[in-house]
């Protein structure tokens, strides 16, 4: 596990995510190594653990960590370059099930 990743579930944990998940993408595509999930319990609580973790990004020297989605979309992605970072609001993550694609084993 890298260091940055370490941080980054660190600081979700701090700001009290639910259902952290990390998946290692690294042998799937070469958009990232790994991908992180983490749940909100409304779009404010979300849009907070967005700033800290973006702050957290910063203050490691990443490189332009881009945050996209807006406050009240139930859905904020974080790209740091190796890691990239999806916060949902709980039924927005159910929706898409995003983790188990990204889960699934390669044939």
């Amino acid at each position: 596990m890298t260091q940055i990743l370490k941080k980054i579930l660190s600081d979700l944990e701090d700001n009290k995510a639910l259902d952290i998940v990390s998946i290692d993408i690294s042998k799937k595509t070469s958009l990232a190594d790994h991908l992180v999930f983490a749940t909100g319990t409304s779009n404010r609580h979300i849009n907070a653990i967005s700033q800290s973790v973006h702050k957290m990004l910063k203050s490691l020297n990443i490189t332009l960590p881009s945050i996209e989605g807006n406050q009240d979309s139930g859905w904020i992605v974080i790209d740091s370059g190796d890691v990239i970072i999806h916060l949902f609001k709980d039924e927005i993550r159910k929706f898409y099930n995003l983790e188990n694609m990204w889960s699934a084993e390669i044939e």
